[in-house]
């Protein structure tokens, strides 16, 4: 799964201001790209070097409201094909917390992320509902609810959905035939 948590891995911080909005991650000129032609142009207004030196495991911390603007959903896709593992943020747009977790994207809400670092390193404990920062130790976070932490483990909802109606067929082609009572 792109962008996904591992435990025990480091995760360097690319950090933000408050109010990123969608048109910034995914920028309206580019939308009819498709994703592979939309992530190279994401937060490119704020900090060009961005996509092109981003890579697969960082986090963005960011200011509140993380997503506010438009519901498109290639603004959380963006950052799940350029392999970020997770935003961590104060706060996020309600839409673009449902789009994050619907293609994948882990987003921690934390409300003392203003203290961590550009370039820092830190570990992610989901599941914990905390952040360790050599920094600034451990940060609580709202926690995750099960359903959206499989669903980021699944790699996103069609994911989820595609290994449910696999898991499903299985049990079906599985079962023995149904035979017919004698009358």
């Amino acid at each position: 799964m792109s962008g996904s948590v591992r435990e025990a891995q480091e995760h360097r911080v690319w950090r933000f201001g408050a109010d990123i909005d969608t048109d910034v991650l995914a920028p309206g000129a580019y939308m009819k790209l498709g994703i592979e032609g939309i992530a190279p142009h994401c937060l490119e207004s704020v900090r060009p070097e961005f996509a092109g030196s981003v890579q697969r495991g960082d986090v963005i911390v960011a200011g509140p409201n993380f997503g506010i603007g438009s519901s498109r959903e290639q603004a959380a896709a963006a950052l799940v094909h350029l392999g970020l593992a997770a935003v961590i943020a104060p706060s996020y747009n309600g839409l673009y917390f449902r789009n994050a977790f619907n293609v994948g994207l882990l987003l921690l809400t934390c409300p003392q992320a203003d203290l961590l670092q550009e370039n820092e390193r830190l570990m992610l404990e989901p599941q914990e509902s905390s952040i360790i920062s050599a920094l600034s130790g451990r940060l609580a976070c709202e926690p995750v609810p099960d359903f959206l932490m499989a669903m980021v483990q699944a790699g996103g909802l069609f994911n989820q959905l595609r290994q449910r109606l696999a898991t499903q067929a299985a049990k079906v082609t599985n079962t023995p035939p149904h035979t017919s009572s004698p009358r």
